[in-house]
């Protein structure tokens, strides 16, 4: 599973607010829901925010093994 948790305390600790980011990457309310519920989003929502946080796809995202 794809867990966006990292991309939450990256915008609390960056003191950002969600439509601030919206705004500044130009994604939308829905593509935020999506990130907030571990919903799959595109390698261009990815790209988006990383050009406007200025960081990597790793920041934003983690692997969590399933368990089997």
């Amino acid at each position: 599973m794809i867990s966006y948790k990292p991309f939450q305390k990256l915008l609390i600790d960056r003191d950002i607010k969600k439509q601030e980011l919206i705004k500044k990457a130009h994604i939308s309310g829905a593509t935020m829901a999506k990130l907030n519920t571990n919903e799959y989003v595109s390698l261009e929502v990815i790209d988006k925010i990383c050009a406007a946080l200025k960081c990597q796809p790793g920041d934003l995202l983690e692997h969590i093994p399933d368990k089997c």
